[in-house]
């Protein structure tokens, strides 16, 4: 069957899906700008991965909605954030060595918390727990779009009033500090952009797929831009383009008798264009470099 004449275009569904990946994606690619051109691009996988306890620690205690397990999420993962930057202001270890072991650390106790519900918790499989951990887009609703639409737009907002600061921060903190601009406050602001992103992401595509959406989109956008307001447009885009391309084919693949995953689907269209963007960007390509080399006299 062609892939085209199986997509269900008019089934209210698939456009809700479509729109939400669609809106996950660009603010994913928007926000995960900032942390890429400041090098800290682990951080959105730190949150995502220590978003998890904190799901399995809510349903614990009692809470079965997905607004409350997401709070329980931005909660780990901002005490995640804030573990990581304690110990790397206070320890001998560089942030990354940091980053990665907390990242392990609450990841295995995420995993072991979710094997616990669901051996030991009467009716934890009936909760779909697992679509935190792999997503499952189909479960998106109208108020699930409300809820990414307005983070979208706060963090919109936020970034447009402080984007001097944020802009002399994320290029050069040193000379940000002497210029009396408090570093610290707007790290915490970029962290709490970053945890948001990701809790509005887990359902769609889950933790361990979120911190791609964060990470890909600004890495295919850094290639074709060195400007801050273009990267970060760019990045949205590429990144709601990969949503909305990502569902649909993973919808046109499906069938009675088969299911492909909307969330892994949308990971490989997102590194296609990465891959495409490295290759091909008339400034930074490889094959451009390639050709200026052989060309252009040395």
């Amino acid at each position: 069957m062609n892939l085209l004449q199986s997509l269900s275009l008019d089934d209210p569904t698939v456009q809700t899906v479509t729109a939400g990946t669609a809106l996950i994606g660009a603010v994913g690619g928007f926000v995960g700008t900032f942390a890429v051109i400041r090098r800290r691009s682990l951080e959105g996988d730190a949150v995502s991965h220590a978003a998890l306890p904190g799901v399995a620690i809510a349903f614990c205690l009692g809470s079965r909605s997905p607004i409350g397990l997401q709070i329980g999420g931005a909660i780990a993962g901002w005490f995640a954030l804030m573990t990581v930057n304690g110990l790397s202001r206070r320890s001998v270890l560089p942030f990354d060595a940091v980053l990665g072991g907390v990242l392990a650390v609450f990841f295995g106790i995420g995993l072991a918390t979710m094997r616990a519900i669901q051996q030991y918790v009467p009716g934890a499989a009936n909760h779909g727990l697992e679509r935190y951990l792999f997503g499952q887009a189909a479960t998106m609703r109208m108020d699930d779009l409300h809820a990414i639409a307005g983070f979208g737009l706060i963090a919109v907002i936020t970034l447009m009033l402080l984007w001097k600061q944020v802009k002399l921060v994320s290029f050069d903190p040193a000379y940000a500090a002497v210029q009396g601009i408090p570093t610290r406050f707007i790290d915490g602001v970029l962290a709490a952009l970053v945890v948001g992103a990701v809790v509005v992401g887990l359902q769609a595509v889950g933790v361990v797929l979120m911190s791609a959406l964060l990470v890909a989109p600004a890495v295919a956008a850094r290639q074709w831009t060195n400007r801050l307001g273009p990267l970060s447009l760019l990045a949205a885009g590429i990144g709601a383009i990969s949503g909305m391309a990502g569902t649909l084919l993973s919808t046109a693949l499906s069938d009675e008798t088969r299911s492909v995953s909307t969330g892994p689907t949308i990971v490989l269209c997102v590194t296609s264009i990465v891959v495409a963007s490295i290759l091909f960007s008339p400034r930074n390509g490889l094959f451009s470099q390639i050709f200026r080399r052989k060309v252009l006299p040395t």
